[in-house]
């Protein structure tokens, strides 16, 4: 059995007195991450150099921290506090990173990044470590560490661990050591209250852990990620996306709000397919007869159901389950599946999979704090239903059970985000091109080689025609990027708020005509003739009219009807801002976009000393502090926010 304790210098003794010299730690990604445990060894070890520490990890989350006095910290400050309470344990390695204060003796790996948090860190980028999610329990192996620590899920009446949020490389590690004869590590297990319970292969029996810390309560919330509003182009991208997706098949999505616009544009088609339709309609009457709709994918409700098969279970993986889109049930029997797959199948099986299948599997989750509720409080059935894996079951094929794995998956799409699309295919998804790293490659990699692997799959990247950089509109469409995630011999479908692109087995001038043809109607001249100048498109070719129409204000046009009426809301998974302070972000959103250059200030300046006090503006200001203002900077944030709030009133 494990050894007990409650006292977390009591942990970090137990630890420190079983290893000598340099200390090797690894900890799983995300919220998985023992905080008070970790807080409390580096506390200990960062003034003591005798004792040298390297941590193995990724995504080491922290709730953001306002800067100054200006707008953004006003707003951010009570929301902070509100949502992950005032006793939120900081990573202090994390925020040492942040500012480039390590000690010399402490370093710390990670094979992914909190997104664009970490583009100013020396000692971040220095130690970023680039990996495939299934290859980093094999890199943390070759490390040789001396413990793995990790936070587990404890329910009364059983004896079992909960592995929780978090099956996704422990083990995987604990065999890659093993495979290299290597001595087993440490494992230590901080158990947390908060954290749901999550059963079958998630748990394991109390002995597979030397140390079991129980702390203390008042037990902090669990980290939740705040849900952010969706845009038009969001929107757009997300149900272009759904129209890919064959009932009956599986579905994996990432994070963030392209995979909320396309959870609700999944949802939309199953429980009011009429609406769903003609928000499709508007965006692309044609999007029906589409030949990657026809052969692909599909626009009616969902009658046989989805199978969730991702790395990461979030936000839409709930909605989706709720209302009933991923409910396919698989079963880890293979003679079974292969009788189902093959119309052979007893009475029994098909009463053994409703038994005992399960629709939904993940490596680990992250999400709101209504995600860990709703949890927390499945029914039971529902709670068998779900199983968590480890990421060499999830991301790839294989991992020993091949067969079975294909049987599960069938009709996979794998949908991803990008940053950058070349117009021969290629992607770069975790880097600049300077090499500094934003993200990570994660589980991208995994996906988009799986999907050629599986003979009915497909790989969909998502991403945004434009962005801002520095208050001008730059195109995300490129004839050529200086760093590359995804290799354009990988190439498959890119969609953006414009349209779809298939180019899965395309020559290079297919490619080039497809891409331009979702690019930004600005950007589309100089993307072609690049193409020409380097022989890759015949030079009579000439842009078809309808490429004009790529535009922002025709596409906030066709979707302006369904923003008014409630079919797109700006919060489409449910919100963790107030209904006060969903107007004051987007209050805050226009005022950043329209005071980008120093003439841009000057004007809302000038338009705002002459703004009219609004009815409610009260409110608005007593939340942001800035009721009586003591002095000019203040009066002017006032007057500011006034007139952003009369901007974005109706809108």
């Amino acid at each position: 059995m494990p050894h007990y304790v409650t006292d977390l210098d009591a942990a970090v003794d137990w630890l420190l007195t079983r290893t000598q010299g340099p200390l090797r730690i690894a900890a799983p990604l995300a919220l998985g991450k023992p905080h008070r445990l970790l807080n409390t060894l580096y506390s200990r070890l960062e003034v003591d150099a005798s004792r040298p520490l390297q941590l193995y990890t990724a995504l080491s989350l922290n709730p953001p921290q306002a800067k100054g006095d200006g707008l953004e910290a006003r707003f951010l400050r009570p929301f902070v506090e509100r949502h992950f309470g005032i006793d939120f344990p900081r990573l202090a390695y994390a925020d040492a990173i942040a500012r480039d204060a390590l000690p010399a003796h402490v370093q710390v790996e990670e094979f992914y990044m909190q997104s664009g948090a970490l583009l100013g860190s020396a000692q971040a980028q220095r130690n970023y470590t680039s990996l495939n999610y299934t290859h980093a329990a094999d890199a943390v192996a070759q490390r040789a560490p001396h413990a793995i620590v990790q936070k587990v899920a404890f329910r009364e009446g059983s004896t079992r661990l909960s592995l929780s949020c978090n099956n996704d490389i422990t083990q995987d590690t604990l065999d890659a050591i093993h495979a290299r004869g290597l001595p087993r590590p440490l494992l230590i297990a901080e158990v947390d209250p908060q954290l749901p319970w999550l059963d079958g292969s998630a748990t394991v029996e109390p002995d597979f852990f030397d140390l079991v810390v129980v702390p203390p309560g008042p037990y902090p919330h669990l980290f939740g990620l705040p849900r952010q509003p969706v845009s038009d182009a969001d929107y757009a991208i997300g149900f272009h996306a759904s129209a890919l997706v064959r009932d009956g098949g599986t579905l994996q999505i990432g994070i963030g709000t392209l995979a909320d616009a396309l959870s609700h544009a999944l949802v939309l088609r199953h429980t009011d397919n009429a609406r769903y339709r003609r928000i499709l309609r508007a965006l692309d009457p044609q999007l029906a007869d589409h030949p990657m709709v026809q052969e692909a994918g599909g626009l009616g409700p969902f009658e046989i159901g989805l199978y969730g098969c991702s790395e990461m279970l979030n936000e839409g993986f709930r909605v989706l389950v709720q209302t009933g889109v991923i409910r396919r049930k698989v079963l880890e029997d293979l003679a079974v599946m292969q009788r189902l797959a093959n119309g052979s199948a007893y009475g029994s099986d098909h009463a053994t999979l409703a038994a005992e299948g399960q629709y939904l599997h993940g490596a680990f989750y992250l999400g709101s704090p209504e995600f860990y509720d709703w949890l927390r409080h499945l029914p039971e059935d529902e709670s068998r239903a779900i199983g968590m894996r480890r990421i060499s079951e999830i991301n790839q094929l294989y991992g020993g059970n091949e067969s079975l794995e294909r049987l599960q998956r069938r009709d996979a799409r794998f949908f991803n985000s990008c940053m950058i699309a070349t117009t021969l295919g290629a992607a770069a998804s975790d880097a600049l091109e300077d090499g500094r790293v934003v993200s990570g490659v994660g589980g991208q990699y995994n996906f988009v080689a799986m999907a050629h692997a599986l003979p009915d799959a497909r790989s969909i990247l998502m991403f945004r025609a434009l962005r801002d950089d520095a208050g001008k509109a730059q195109s995300n469409v490129r004839w050529s990027y200086g760093h590359t995630t995804i290799p354009r011999h990988l190439r498959d479908i890119f969609i953006n708020e414009y349209g779809v692109a298939d180019l899965r087995h395309r020559t290079d001038e297919e490619c080039v005509v497809a891409m331009t043809g979702i690019a930004d109607a600005a950007f589309q001249h100089a993307l072609l003739e690049q193409a020409k100048a380097s022989r890759k498109l015949d030079l009579s070719f000439t842009a078809p009219e309808a490429w004009q129409r790529n535009r922002p204000d025709v596409l906030r046009a066709a979707l302006a009807p369904f923003r008014s009426d409630g079919s797109l809301p700006d919060y489409p998974l449910g919100s963790d801002f107030t209904p006060l302070e969903q107007d004051l972000l987007r209050a805050l959103t226009w005022l950043k976009a329209n005071t980008r250059t120093y003439r841009d200030k000057l004007r809302a300046a000038a338009s705002a000393i002459r703004q009219p006090a609004g009815e409610n503006d009260a409110m608005y200001l007593q939340r942001m502090g800035l009721e009586s203002p003591k002095h000019l900077s203040e009066w002017l944030e006032a007057k500011l926010l006034r007139l952003a709030l009369a901007r974005t009133a109706h809108n």
